[in-house]
């Protein structure tokens, strides 16, 4: 008999020391969004919980969520052994077949998702579920352009990257024909000149209605949008926008698309961001924190109206790892542990007692906060050089000497033992959903030591 490692006892994955993690990753990994020879990522041995720990032995708080995706938390246990007894009976399977973890996933997912949206389109992840989103959109109207606003992200993908309104499209153009750009509502940074929330919300919808009428109602297919905007700046709709929006949507028979990937399933203290607001749109784009990465796995939620189309015709899209196995029993254990340990209201409750007020103070006492927002565990703190004039501690996109101040804070918050998320003049807390509040108060008082570093760049 062959010598496996079943038999001889040996371990079936590498167990390295972090000289050889560094040389590895240095020699072979290619990183996202980065110049290669100009990074150094910190080898990471273990997480649980809020926390990961380097090789030696520093303890960090995930004031990141890794990329705001891990809403449960690293290693949670009933979704880790959710994997391993998948893993046991059937670890992948092509999506033409009916499998139970799939159908229980989209079936859980349906059941907490508002309205009429009772069917799943299941991608690896939200760039994906944006480009089938819009497919779905155009083949439902027969129409071909679709809005989506300056200030966004929506995925990398040749289509996702063409909706996106930050720089990361720029390398990208020219890009997916059809896309027209919007400005959505900004109140600390009105594109509107608006003097209240109230007044940015109507404005903002007045130049939405614009907009569609020189673009031409009958032309669009649909209206992409985050729900609150995440990696650009946590930006809280005004009340009654998206309405607003899903109002001029049912005017011209447009599809409403609500990018949920960062803002679901607990981020905002609720299922879905647009729970806060009463407001169905008629696709849905998820991903994150469904499941928290433990197995990429993203996907559309889709109204009954749009179902309909694609109940005789087919629909012109799909993946080979379509409802993953694995991943959609991950979706399981996560959306039954949120329920059963209330985590969607320990979130929101977190934002409401905690969160919100801990930052408010903190702008009370530091020059260089101009703006805190959010809601739930998703909130910004906006840096500036001038409270007076808003002016930003960076400039929009700033890179090398120019972004030092943000790097300098960067650097305070973990050698104080907190990851942050930073972005241009911006810093996010978005912990896990579950972090306790102990842990986020301890977090916190980290941020405000090294906002003493952004205080000397305040006039």
């Amino acid at each position: 008999m062959t010598a496996t490692p079943e038999t001889t006892g040996a371990a079936l994955l590498p167990s390295y020391d972090e000289a050889t993690v560094r040389e590895l990753d240095r020699r072979h990994v290619f990183h996202s969004w980065s110049a290669q020879r100009l990074i150094d990522p910190l080898p990471i041995a273990r997480a649980e919980g809020s926390c990961f720990w380097d090789y030696a032995g520093k303890r960090y708080l995930d004031f990141s969520s890794q990329l705001v995706n891990l809403n449960i938390g690293h290693q949670h246990p009933k979704v880790v052994a959710a994997i391993k007894e998948q893993a046991d009976r059937m670890a992948t399977v092509a999506p033409g077949f009916a499998v139970d973890v799939r159908a229980e996933a989209a079936r859980l997912i349906a059941e907490v998702a508002p309205g009429d949206l009772n069917q799943v389109f299941f991608t690896n992840g939200g760039a994906e579920a944006n480009e089938n989103a819009v497919r779905m959109a155009r083949v439902h109207t027969g129409r071909h352009k679709v809005l989506a606003a300056y200030r966004s992200y929506h995925g990398a993908t040749a289509g996702a990257i063409a909706l996106t309104g930050d720089p990361r499209r720029w390398a990208s153009e020219p890009a997916m024909p059809g896309v027209v750009r919007y400005w959505g509502p900004y109140p600390y940074r009105s594109a509107f000149h608006a003097t209240s929330e109230a007044q940015e919300c109507e404005r903002a919808l007045a130049h939405l209605r614009d907009t569609i009428m020189v673009e031409g109602p009958q032309t669009i297919a649909a209206i992409v949008l985050e729900t609150v905007v995440g990696t650009n700046g946590v930006l809280v709709p005004p009340d009654g926008y998206l309405a607003g929006v899903r109002a001029l949507c049912d005017e011209h028979g447009i599809v409403m698309v609500a990018d949920e990937v960062m803002a679901g399933f607990g981020r905002c203290g609720e299922w879905f961001g647009v729970d806060h607001w009463g407001v169905t749109p008629d696709l849905i784009s998820f991903a994150k924190g469904v499941n928290s990465g433990y197995v990429p796995l993203g996907g559309v939620l889709i109204s009954d109206r749009i179902a309909e189309t694609f109940a005789e015709r087919p629909y012109p899209g799909g993946l080979t790892y379509s409802g993953h196995p694995l991943a959609c029993a991950t979706a399981i254990a996560s959306i039954n542990a949120m329920r059963d340990e209330g985590i969607i209201e320990h979130a929101r409750s977190l934002g409401t007692d905690v969160i919100g007020p801990a930052l408010a103070e903190l702008a009370s006492r530091h020059p260089s906060v101009g703006d805190v927002r959010g809601l739930g565990v998703f909130w910004a703190i906006e840096l500036v050089k001038d409270r007076e004039t808003r002016e930003p501690l960076v400039p929009f996109n700033a890179t090398g000497a120019a972004a030092a101040p943000m790097a300098e804070f960067a650097a305070a918050c973990k050698a104080g033992g907190v990851w942050p998320f930073t972005h241009f003049n911006r810093t996010h807390v978005v912990p896990p959903c579950t972090i306790s509040e102990d842990e986020l108060r301890e977090g916190l008082a980290v941020i405000d030591d090294a906002l003493s570093l952004t205080d000397r760049h305040a006039r």
